[in-house]
This record gives structure tokens, C-alpha cells and sequence, in this order.
């Protein structure tokens, strides 16, 4: 038999999670022709064959109303010099159709001086206790040279690899 955490537990759980480094990303959509996006750490390469990643979206996600199955989406992971883009897609309500986004190639929004770009298409949303877990099939993947951004115990970084 399991029992429900109680809030000592799941303040605990949260405790631990912000020891732990994620990646940081805003992943992309664009609806009603405007682009949308959200700042996310929760964000995996889930399969190679066939290429599939999985980002999980808090169930209040205003970004997460405006994906559904076969949707195209982006996700742009963020370089070291890019936490002023992280802060501003974390906040909510905030009008993205004024960020500098790059030229229009038909996809999803896409910001420019990432350290990498992935697209892909919606497979299936899976709701989890308080969050949905968005998992897209790759249609591209590009990268560039330089080191990620970084979310840890509550702020951001970057990592000394050298």
C-alpha cells in the first residue's frame, strides 16, 4: 500500500530537485499567427528510434493550451548568455510577439544565439499529477558552439566543463 506525500515530504522532494542542474529552455509554438513560449528546465531526449524528446509543462501553462496533437513546436536551448530571455518567458503574461525572434521559416518561433534548436511534432500529452508531459516526435535538430544555460537551487549558471 503507498500513501499520498504529505507536505513535509513533497517540501523535501522540492528541496533535493533544486540541487539537481537542468538545462534550460523556452519551447516555441506559434498560434492565431503569433508566437508563443515558456521558460522550461523539464525537458528530455525520451527516444532515438525513432528520435522523440519529452518537455513537461505545468498544467497552468498558458503554452500548454495552444498544443495539441500535431502541433509543431520548438525548443530552444538556451546558452549561457541567455538568462534574461529564461526570466522574461518565465513570467507570466508577458507579450512575446515583442521579442526579436529569427526570420520566419514557416516553423515554430525560434530565438536567435541558442545553443541549440530541436522542432518536432506533438505524439501525445500525457497529464501527471500537476503537469502534462508534452511528447514530440523530432522533425530537426541543429546545434552551435558554446556552453548551456543552467537552473540550479533557484538561480542560473553555467558549468566549467574545461
Amino acid at each position: 500500500m503507498t500513501f499520498p506525500p504529505d507536505t513535509t515530504t513533497a517540501e523535501r522532494f522540492r528541496n533535493v530537485m533544486r540541487d539537481v542542474p537542468a538545462a534550460v529552455t523556452v519551447v516555441t509554438t506559434r498560434t492565431d499567427n503569433a508566437p508563443h513560449g515558456a521558460t522550461v528546465s523539464a525537458f528530455m531526449s525520451l527516444s532515438m528510434d525513432p528520435p522523440m524528446l519529452l518537455v513537461s509543462l505545468d498544467n497552468r501553462s498558458t503554452l500548454l493550451t495552444r498544443l495539441t496533437m500535431g502541433s509543431v513546436a520548438g525548443v530552444n536551448i538556451l546558452a549561457t548568455d541567455q538568462s534574461e530571455i529564461a526570466t522574461f518567458f518565465a513570467t507570466r503574461g508577458r507579450d512575446h510577439s515583442s521579442v526579436v525572434w529569427e526570420p520566419d521559416d514557416g516553423g515554430p518561433p525560434r530565438l536567435p544565439g541558442c545553443l541549440a534548436w530541436v522542432t518536432f511534432t506533438v505524439d501525445r500529452l500525457t497529464t501527471v499529477g500537476d503537469h502534462t508531459l508534452v511528447i514530440g516526435e523530432v522533425r530537426s535538430a541543429e546545434t552551435a558552439s558554446g556552453d548551456p544555460l543552467l537552473y540550479l537551487r533557484r538561480g542560473y549558471g553555467s558549468f566549467d566543463h574545461r
